[in-house]
């Protein structure tokens, strides 16, 4: 019987458990004093990596190894990142890991069979709206933007999951056809849901939606001239923003001079770019930084305080193992003989891409910052369970693709 032979990751996956370790060993005698329950955490984080390994096996034996690796490197760096500026914040995190690992596997299984999602697309489209709207009279402000929910204490960010909804739904939309008419529902949605974000002041999330529908509407068409017009269409809605909200001004304030406004709106990019620049190409090591003079360390700003203690050198390679995430997420939809579930898989590519463009592009000053997470690595419940659904989506696409090709083996052979 002819099967597929799977590349063997068991040393990668070594790699990522020595890694954790020392993380969290060098944590264990940092201080000045010996922090035994740090090395508890990261011997339970390793457990939970191989608990979730196995458990996406075992549902998906032809699910990507190589892409749950570079997901458990990232989520590891977040986790001893944010266990060095707080153990009850890591705890936190590492709960919301163990969510988000039986959200991946759940969505995997989803995926074997995307019959099942793509019938759920409508209702998605309908409760994201719903949702966004009550956001607007029962939403709890922070970081100026009207879209967190308070649920037994804990603020839950509805907004992370609408993301993922909008695959679904685009995906539906332009699997159904392409033509004007037939594309008239999925442009709404998606201005809606941008509308809707706009008005909880969430600028960053609603760029986001934006740039994910006009990359899968490019590669669903192929209509350069259409997705330039929707660029343009874009270009003009922020600029409309700029002119209707001062933060988004301050904002912009900040980032052609943040010295200018130093002791005001430019503090946290001008604290971001030092923390960068004082790591150096190696960093000053791990505990060894200042993140507390940073404003926002744990979420927006997570990657300059990665850059301070790691160093320049390791905040490159997180940048590299980001755009493998891409690469092999494309593979994924390319090889999909099914054009729902290859262009889900593409969109899931196109949210990780552009969202990790969108806050490192910010924290480096290369763009405006935006308030949204670091996809894995950001502290934040709801970011690392909508993320992780996302590799759910993937690895299930890349788990039918798998076992297409299997069947297609054994039907060749003589």
């Amino acid at each position: 019987m002819n099967r597929i032979r799977h590349v063997s990751v068991a040393s990668v996956l070594c790699a990522v458990l020595v890694f954790i370790a020392a993380c969290f060993i060098l944590l264990a005698f940092s201080g000045g004093r010996f922090d035994g329950a740090a090395l508890l955490f990261g011997l339970l984080l390793c457990l939970l990596i191989i608990a979730e390994y196995i458990s996406l096996l075992w549902i998906a034996p032809h699910a990507d190894r190589i892409l749950f690796i570079l997901i458990a490197f990232l989520t590891s760096l977040g986790m001893a990142v944010q266990y060095r500026m707080g153990a009850e914040s890591a705890l936190h995190q590492l709960l919301m890991a163990l969510i988000g690992g039986a959200a991946l596997c759940v969505a995997a299984a989803v995926m074997k069979r995307p019959a099942i999602l793509r019938v759920m697309s409508i209702p998605f489209a309908l409760t994201s709206l719903l949702i966004l709207v009550a956001l607007l009279f029962v939403g709890k402000e922070s970081g100026g933007a009207r879209n967190w929910i308070s649920v037994g204490g804990f603020l839950f960010q509805p907004s992370e999951f609408v993301k993922v909804a909008l695959i679904a739904v685009l995906a539906g939309a332009m699997t159904r056809g392409l033509t004007v008419k037939k594309l008239i529902p999925a442009i709404l949605f998606t201005l809606g849901v941008a509308a809707l974000l706009v008005l909880q002041r969430d600028l960053g999330a609603a760029m986001l939606v934006a740039g994910v529908f006009l990359i899968l509407f490019y590669a669903a068409t192929g209509k350069l001239g259409a997705t330039f017009l929707g660029l343009a269409a874009g270009g003009a809605g922020a600029y409309a923003g700029y002119l209707a909200f001062d933060h988004v001004k301050a904002r912009v304030g900040a980032w052609l001079d943040p010295w200018a406004t130093y002791s005001t709106s430019g503090y946290q990019i001008a604290q971001g770019l030092m923390a960068i620049a004082s790591g150096g190409l190696w960093g000053e090591g791990l505990g060894l930084g200042s993140p507390g003079l940073i404003p926002a360390y744990r979420t927006d700003y997570v990657f300059a305080v990665i850059c301070e203690e790691f160093g320049i050198v390791f905040g490159i390679g997180v940048i590299a193992v980001y755009a493998l995430v891409v690469v092999r997420g494309v593979m994924i939809a390319l090889a999909s003989e099914d054009r729902f579930s290859s262009l889900c898989a593409f969109g899931c590519a196109s949210l990780v891409a552009v969202q990790t463009f969108i806050i490192i592009g910010g924290v480096i000053k290369l763009i405006p910052l935006t308030g949204i997470t670091m996809p894995f690595v950001s502290y934040g419940g709801s970011s690392l369970i909508a993320f992780m659904t996302v590799v759910g989506i993937l690895q299930g696409v890349a788990a039918r693709n798998g076992a297409e090709l299997e069947k297609k083996l054994r039907e060749a052979a003589p």
